[in-house]
């Protein structure tokens, strides 16, 4: 009894996972719409500032010199020719993730993030590519690949003003732990928003994937009370 008892301890005392971390690149650029479209991530959540010299909150997430946040439509806003059209939460609708020099940009998680990955996106003419990797800028082991197809380009165009419209999701789970996720595709003909380190769903903190380590202890703690339940038949 006592043995089933600190298997039940074991079971209790396994970490609930963590909460999703979605990045909204909201506040990036210092006003909607911004005169010059678009500004760098830079620091902005890292403890720096964007290049518009703003600052977000310190996830320890850095991004490469191309990485920019692009001001997006809204109703009665225009800014380049992207929009999310309404889709999902309001107060992420004005920003995005792109870059306009290279095939890539790139996106260093100091802390790292188990169990899931995921993003909304538009590229109404070319698709592109996602790569999950468990060290810095793209290297290490491959955790998980997203090849991302073409998207429709369905907004109003009288309200929302935008081909690149709307975003769609994707997402994967995998195993292991990232720290850096490289965006491919070709420049200035694809966008990312909502990225969210810890779920297969975008934007959505209440679906989590478990660590794999929460799933090993669980393992374990059962592991233990088959044992001590064979022991007490047998005795």
């Amino acid at each position: 009894m006592r043995k089933f008892a600190a298997s039940m301890l074991l079971l209790l005392a396994i970490p609930a996972a963590a909460s999703a971390q979605i990045l909204t690149f909201e506040g990036v650029n210092s006003t909607h719409p911004t005169p010059n479209d678009y500004a760098t991530v830079g620091g902005f959540y890292n403890g720096g500032v964007s290049g518009d010299g703003t600052s977000g909150t310190n996830y320890g997430i850095s991004f490469t010199t191309n990485a920019l946040g692009i001001c997006l439509n809204t109703p009665g806003a225009l800014c380049p020719n992207t929009s999310r059209g309404g889709l999902g939460d309001p107060n992420s609708a004005r920003t995005g993730l792109f870059w306009l020099a290279g095939t890539e940009t790139f996106m260093n998680v100091s802390a790292g993030f188990t169990g899931g990955f995921s993003f909304l996106y538009s590229a109404v003419n070319q698709g592109g590519n996602v790569t999950v990797w468990d060290d810095v800028n793209g290297s290490g082991n491959l955790l998980t690949t997203l090849v991302l197809g073409v998207t429709p380009s369905t907004c109003d165009v009288g309200i929302y003003q935008a081909a690149f419209c709307s975003f769609v999701a994707a997402g994967s789970t995998f195993v292991g732990t990232a720290k850096s996720v490289a965006w491919g595709g070709v420049a200035n003909q694809i966008v990312f928003d909502d990225v969210t380190l810890g779920s297969d769903v975008p934007g959505n903190p209440g679906d989590v994937v478990p660590e794999p380590a929460t799933m090993t202890l669980l393992a374990t703690g059962l592991a233990g009370m088959a044992a001590s339940r064979r022991k007490r038949r047998s005795a």
